[in-house]
């Protein structure tokens, strides 16, 4: 099972780091994530007691970070206080540095600059000590503490206090754009409503939309958020659905229709019967998909975490030997090579890749779910980026699955009007929707009691026995699996009939292409990813489908189990060459879902089967979803990556520039804080971003 808690506090990413790591040690633990961008640890455990756990996880928590409380709700964010006593030390601190650059050399000079360091400083010092203490050495304060304290050895006083009060800056700096990525992340899923109007007798009380209970009546005024899912009894509106689907445009709805909780009542006043509790509705499954998206760690992060406990010692042991091996072997200055190992030390922190990095990850996660997108995690996110092929499923994902009676064709002695009502009474228990199309074209009224026994074939359609005869309705091949005859003249697009193992005619149907099916395969054609459909729909029906949609690689004729074969015959073609992405309607498809390497479910926000399947929901029956999904993804990972090389492309230069004497401790801090606070500003980006959809039915 998996428990989920919450790190208030938390504002340390290495200590995240090492919190992790100790946390996936405790008993009955098989792992732990951390997630620094919500200040959460998810936990998967065997059945043990929550509370010891809980106290067994705070004493951990508190070994590194001892003000970090673990709680089980989540806390509100609160804007960063700026009048706190640390603070005001620092500030103090900063004051005395001022002062002390104003007065002539002495010792009051020195008296100053020693407070000034030890006023801005004397957190770092503690912590460095508390974590030596513990066995934790390698983190950002130790190497701060040893380097600014080799400073002061060597008599460089100066530069000791204005490197620590630069870190506490920086550090001070980092914590605001950290918190600031934390509120705009937080904004976009902010769309659970608190409170819900139940209607009693003629008055409403308010309750908390826990309360709520299914078949409560609840009171929804224009421009609030519809708390629970459920179905309108009184009044009409308009709704804004954005923060579900993305659609910018209301959407109208009358009484009888059925609302999804966080949408927001535009304009009249709803009466609405609560259908789900508030942990069931939408709003509610949208925000645990998004919140825990995050435990499942792209392959970037996890190769990120690995490396910073590894990169980090092994700094430390270079910068030892610059200050050991020149002065002992060569006759180099030891305080000369001493300065050059500090300059070593400040540049190791890993600081900028450890915090930006799922930042940006999850940003981008937050994005997608602005756009009606839910990615259920950072490594799903970052599979989009690298799929080159996409196969679609057709019915009900390119196309409406909406199909209409064009033309019934009978054969001697039976009419058209009897093939449509042996068929009809046939299809008349089936959820397929070309059988519920050929119901609703049946004018006259269906006689349940006609019929005596339904066998469906699953894949191929329906045998019945009806006014005791047996009827056949599907494909070519159910016809003959029993023996019938179908003539090769008429259309095998079609749904052929059979009586008593006698043809009787064919009903030939459409399903039309959604709207943005085609500007979405134009632009995953042009982008050069590999297309291909795939369908259980006859070839001469897929092929004038695919023709319509510009998609050459069509195969159909399939059941369901030969879809899951054909996706693995794509996928070992594809092997070593990019990622594989299945996008199917959610329910039908859900084996080819699982199997590939990216399973995306269209329009599934109702559908549990999909949801837990999936690996991304698309939340609206858009296939354009799909371009924005890759479109979010492929801009997440080019700011991951120009954070990578930014940390990595500066520290080298100034670890490079340090080991030959050219680069002085205030260039080392500005490579490890600087260079933190210009990467998560960047992983900020990703949230700002808004991706452009194209106009007139998306065929661009």
């Amino acid at each position: 099972m998996r428990v989920v808690y919450n790190l208030e506090g938390l504002g340390c990413a290495s200590c995240a780091a090492k919190i992790e790591t100790a946390a996936s040690r405790l008993k009955n633990v098989d792992s732990a994530v951390v997630d620094f961008s919500t200040s959460r640890i998810f936990l998967d455990i065997d059945p043990v007691d929550i509370n010891g756990l809980k106290r067994a996880l705070q004493e951990t928590v508190a070994t590194y970070e001892p003000h970090v409380i673990v709680t089980e709700h989540q806390a509100q964010l609160e804007k960063a206080r700026l009048l706190t006593m640390r603070n005001f030390s620092f500030l103090l601190g900063i004051l005395a540095f001022l002062t002390a650059l104003l007065l002539p050399q002495g010792s009051i000079k020195v008296a100053l600059y020693i407070l000034s360091y030890g006023l801005a400083g004397y957190e770092v010092l503690y912590t460095a000590l508390r974590n030596i203490r513990q066995g934790q050495i390698f983190d950002e304060n130790f190497l701060m503490s040893i380097a600014t304290i080799g400073a002061l050895g060597i008599g460089e006083f100066p530069e000791a206090a204005s490197v620590m009060i630069f870190y506490r800056a920086g550090e001070f700096l980092q914590s605001l754009a950290v918190d600031r990525s934390r509120r705009s992340i937080s904004a976009l899923i902010a769309i659970r409503p608190d409170t819900a109007h139940r209607k009693v007798g003629d008055t409403t009380v308010d309750i908390p939309v826990e309360e709520v209970r299914i078949g409560d009546q609840l009171v929804v005024r224009p421009g609030e958020r519809i708390p629970v899912d459920g179905r309108i009894l009184h009044g009409s509106s308009s709704l804004d659905t954005s923060a579900l689907t993305g659609e910018s445009l209301p959407r109208d709805v009358s009484e009888g229709a059925e609302v999804l909780s966080g949408c927001i009542n535009l304009s009249g006043l709803l009466t609405i019967e609560a259908t789900k509790l508030a942990r069931d509705s939408a709003v509610s499954r949208i925000l645990n998909l998004v919140e825990n998206a995050t435990a499942n760690k792209a392959p970037t992060e996890d190769f990120i975490t690995s490396f910073a406990r590894y990169y980090t010692p092994a700094v430390v042991g270079i910068a030892a030997l610059i200050a050991i091996i020149p002065p002992l072997l060569f006759g180099g200055v030891f305080s000369d090579w001493f300065y050059r190992s500090l300059v070593f030390l400040v540049v190791s922190c890993p600081c900028a890749l450890v915090v930006s990095i799922p930042l940006g990850f999850f940003g981008g996660i937050g994005r997608a779910s602005k756009q009606g997108i839910l990615v259920k995690g950072s490594n799903f996110l970052q599979a989009l980026y690298e799929a080159d092929a996409i196969v679609f499923d057709k019915t009900g994902t390119l196309t409406s699955g909406q199909f209409s009676v064009q033309k019934v064709v009978s054969t001697a002695p039976f009419t058209e009007d009897e093939v449509l009502e042996m068929a009809a009474h046939a299809e008349s228990a089936s959820s397929h929707p070309i059988g519920r199309s050929i119901t609703r074209a049946f004018q006259g009224e269906l006689d349940e009691s006609s019929i005596e026994a339904v066998e469906e074939h699953s894949g191929f359609g329906v045998k019945a026995t009806w006014r005791g005869s047996d009827v056949l309705v599907g494909s070519r091949h159910l016809l003959l699996r029993f023996g019938v005859d179908v003539p090769h003249a008429l259309d095998q697009s079609g749904v052929h009939v059979a009586k008593d193992g006698v043809y009787a005619g064919t009903i030939l149907l459409a399903d039309e292409p959604k709207k943005g099916a085609r500007g979405a395969i134009r632009s995953l054609t042009s982008a050069g990813t590999k297309v291909v459909m795939l369908t259980g729909d006859s070839t001469a029906v897929a092929n004038r489908i695919g023709a319509e949609l510009g998609i050459t690689d069509v195969r159909s004729e399939l059941l369901p189990h030969q879809k899951v074969e054909e996706l693995e015959h794509i996928m070992r073609e594809n092997d070593g060459k990019g990622k594989v992405v299945f996008v199917g309607d959610g329910i039908n498809d859900a084996p080819a879902l699982a199997r590939a390497d990216v399973g995306v479910a269209m329009g599934a926000l109702g559908s549990e089967a999909a949801i837990e399947t999936a690996d991304v929901v698309l939340m609206t029956d858009d296939p354009y979803s799909v371009v924005e999904a890759m479109d979010t993804a492929k801009r997440t990972n080019h700011i991951v990556w120009q954070n990578i090389v930014l940390a990595f492309g500066v520290k080298l230069v100034v670890l490079a520039l340090g080991a030959l004497g050219l680069a002085t401790l205030w260039e080392a801090v500005f490579a490890d804080v600087g260079v933190t606070v210009l990467a998560v500003l960047n992983s900020t980006r990703i949230i700002a971003q808004k991706g452009k959809r194209p106009l007139e039915g998306y065929n661009i």
